[in-house]
């Protein structure tokens, strides 16, 4: 493995879930595998599990980690072409990442969708920038359209729990009081496609995701229809995706929340969420703090799936 985008990259599904268990019984099984090798990890946005997940699997891996905190310890980075340089910006992507490359092995990137343009945030300018020009293996640590870290997560997660071959898997919007990019949406739902279970996907109308990920037949509007016998509950908010509405918020309403009531529809299912969460408007309390709430294994997880990326990386060099 090259790179780490999107689930292509990953290959087999279950080989790689295969590899994520036994990594979990044994992480420091390869240790001399990232022996006097670096991995630098650039984020141009905020991180929790990202961060701590990240740099526990490559320690993990007996690698050393640098960390960098574009905007904050950097210079401010200039992404466009053309530009006359005479604002805030002091140095330029095309030369700062190749100056990166030469300090490491292996690169990491966190950068979120702007929102403003569609057609820039789906071109996945900044990291495919970095996997052009630093001369290193790339992986994504959260892009502008899709965070595929944590939907390997989630899949290793469901892989533990459930208790048929073919989960019924419902990914929900829920309401936000902020404009939210699709990327972890856009994954959870390539992934759980990719992995063949059944996936219905269900939101107002108007937040329709990308059909490459979501096809028109997984669509269900009716939040209670689609909860109706699901074995997981993927909670998540996002902004509109449509041209014409794109990075907008277009509902807020509460009845979408999470609640006793919705999950009472489901087959005992589980509930999911990336973290993190806003309580009371995306779950209730009773629902993310119940028995069968997954979100911190979800979470522990996020070091299990980046370790084998970043292991099958190491393996390539």
């Amino acid at each position: 493995m090259k790179k780490f985008t999107n689930v292509a990259d990953i290959g087999n599904l279950k080989e790689a879930v295969a590899e994520a268990l036994e990594v979990k019984k044994n992480r420091f099984a390869w240790t001399e595998l990232g022996r006097n090798k670096t991995l630098l990890m650039i984020f141009f946005n905020s991180s929790l599990r990202t961060r701590l997940s990240t740099q526990k699997a490559a320690m993990n891996l007996g690698m050393n980690v640098m960390v960098l905190d574009v905007n904050q310890g950097a210079w401010k980075l200039e992404t466009e072409r053309g530009v006359v340089m005479d604002g805030d910006k002091a140095e330029h992507l095309l030369e700062a990442i190749p100056v990166m490359g030469s300090y490491c092995d292996i690169i990491g990137v966190r950068s979120f969708a702007g929102l403003k343009n569609k057609a820039e945030d789906y071109e996945e300018r900044v990291i495919e920038q970095f996997i052009r020009y630093s001369g290193r293996p790339v992986f994504s640590m959260e892009a502008a359209t899709g965070h595929p870290l944590q939907s390997f997560a989630d899949l290793i997660t469901i892989e533990e729990h459930k208790t048929v071959a073919r989960p019924k898997v419902v990914l929900t919007w829920a309401p936000h009081p902020k404009a939210l990019p699709q990327a972890v949406p856009n994954s959870f739902a390539e992934w759980m496609n990719a992995a063949d279970y059944e996936l219905v996907v269900t939101h107002p109308k108007g937040y329709e995701l990308d059909p490459r990920f979501v096809r028109p037949e997984q669509i269900e509007y009716d939040q209670r229809k689609a909860f109706e016998g699901a074995d997981f509950i993927y909670a998540k908010n996002w902004s509109a995706f449509a041209d014409e509405n794109y990075g907008a918020v277009l509902s807020t309403d509460r009845d979408w929340t999470v609640d006793a009531e919705k999950m009472a529809l489901t087959n005992n299912a589980y509930f999911m969420h990336c973290l993190p969460v806003r309580r009371n408007m995306i779950v209730t309390d009773d629902v993310i703090e119940s028995e069968r709430s997954l979100v911190i294994p979800e979470a522990a997880n996020r070091e299990i799936s980046a370790q084998v990326v970043i292991k099958r990386l190491l393996e390539n060099l």
